[in-house]
């Protein structure tokens, strides 16, 4: 499911938020059904590490791609830009050591 929304032309929506131990989380979404699914997911914890994932890296020892719709009250949620999601994931590297994957091609929109 998640490879195929990360490969549809579904509109993106991006989002940040934190947790109560200091961690960051940042998410790129694509609705399905009325709600938002992650297809890429960033978590900062609080020790600074980075922990990636996406339909191509989807867990590791560490944690996984959310499997559930995002509760978006949950970490105190707030839409940022596309740009600014890109801006992290294109410059880090994920803690767990997986190879550093290509920068994902966003299908474009159909046109009229």
């Amino acid at each position: 499911m998640i490879k195929g929304l990360d490969a549809s032309a579904e509109p993106r929506r991006y989002w940040h938020g934190h947790d109560e131990e200091g961690g960051i989380w940042l998410f790129e979404t694509v609705e399905e059904a009325g709600e938002q699914w992650a297809v890429r997911q960033i978590e900062i914890d609080p020790h600074r590490r980075v922990h990636k994932y996406w339909w191509r890296h989807l867990d590791d020892a560490h944690g996984f791609l959310t499997d559930q719709a995002l509760e978006l009250w949950e970490f105190g949620m707030t839409e940022i830009s596309g740009e600014a999601f890109a801006q992290v994931w294109d410059t880090v590297s994920c803690a767990c050591g997986a190879a550093p994957e290509d920068k994902v091609q966003r299908p474009e929109p159909a046109g009229p």
